[in-house]
């Protein structure tokens, strides 16, 4: 039953929530860049797909170290640094 403890808790907490949330819209936004820049046939419409695909890399580099982050401090004797 403690994995159900702890499903719940990650269920419940609201930081943890907010961040997989941010990831999803981050990942479905990267994938509509995606397209664009595969699809689009303006030179100008691509480029700036491109752009925009480059700055949701960087924002979903930063959402996922968060969340290993928090995952790893929700470790049983985790180290705080």
């Amino acid at each position: 039953m403690a994995g159900a403890e702890a499903d719940s808790a990650i269920e419940a907490d609201p930081a943890w929530l907010a961040l997989h949330a941010e990831r999803e819209g981050l990942e479905r936004a990267l994938a509509l860049a995606q397209a664009r820049q595969k699809f689009s046939s303006d030179p100008e419409a691509s480029a700036a797909a491109r752009l925009e695909e480059a700055e949701l890399l960087v924002n979903l580099d930063r959402v996922l170290t968060l969340i290993r982050a928090a995952e790893y401090r929700r470790r049983p004797g985790a180290r705080r640094w």
